[in-house]
């Protein structure tokens, strides 16, 4: 690990389950010190018990990050507690599958501020640190929803699709100031979010078929390509959306 140069480095991982609990586990066997924001305060004692950080001092706050205020403290704090900010990633989001028109006003509310509002309130407190700093490294999640037109995913697919574009729009602003910030978008992956889809009959079968590499993702899987974009190896790299799918979008 000590090729990736995250040693020493002040971490903010957004999201203490599935996905954010591999990435803080990742982050911390290479090193990074830690902290973790997420709402719900059962995650977040989870991941202080896990055995894989129990050498590793972790900075835990609860907070609802859909609130631009809330997400700007927790943000604060954070750093604060970690002595600075160099790296954020947030891996934060959720999904509702139904028809188009089936979706109430509610349930596309919800999805646009936790999945993208989050990030831009995240992103931007971040970004004010960074350049203040002098550099930074941001990974978000995006999805291959966000170039595949998934039925029943209208409000996820839209903000990953946004979110894209918003990682877009503040590498190109803070690319002079050494902040990099580029997405990973994971295909079909076994999470907390997608576990009761799979266990539907048939389905997981359904999902491996449309898979090159003939079987569907781990959250392992994705922490190599976030500890690679959160590295200085990765300090030219800013900007993108690296596909971590099985060749996925290639079909």
């Amino acid at each position: 690990m000590g090729w990736l140069g995250l040693e020493g480095r002040r971490a903010l991982v957004m999201g203490a389950g599935g996905l954010g609990a591999a990435c803080a586990r990742g982050l911390a066997d290479a090193g990074a010190r830690l902290a973790v924001v997420d709402v719900d305060e059962a995650k977040l004692k989870a991941l202080r018990d896990d055995p894989a950080l129990a050498d590793t001092d972790v900075s835990l706050f609860p907070a609802d990050v859909t609130d631009s205020a809330t997400c700007e403290e927790a943000v604060a704090s954070a750093a604060a507690a970690l002595g600075g900010l160099d790296l954020l990633v947030h891996a934060v989001g959720t999904n509702d599958r139904r028809p188009v028109v089936e979706t109430p006003d509610e349930v596309w509310e919800r999805i646009l501020k936790l999945n993208l509002s989050s990030a831009f309130y995240a992103g931007r407190t971040a970004g004010r640190l960074m350049r203040e700093s002098g550099g930074g490294s941001m990974v978000f999640f995006s999805s291959v929803s966000s170039r595949l037109a998934h039925k029943h995913h209208a409000p996820y697919a839209a903000t990953k699709g946004g979110l894209d574009q918003l990682v877009r729009v503040m590498a190109r602003e803070w690319a002079a100031d050494g902040v990099t910030v580029n997405a990973v978008a994971p295909g079909y992956t076994e999470t907390e979010l997608t576990r009761e889809y799979l266990d539907r009959p048939g389905m997981r079968e359904e999902m491996v078929g449309l898979v090159p590499a003939g079987r569907l993702g781990t959250p392992e899987d994705v922490v190599g390509a976030v500890l690679f974009l959160a590295s200085r190896r990765a300090s030219f790299v800013t900007g993108q959306v690296l596909y971590v799918d099985g060749g996925r979008t290639l079909v």
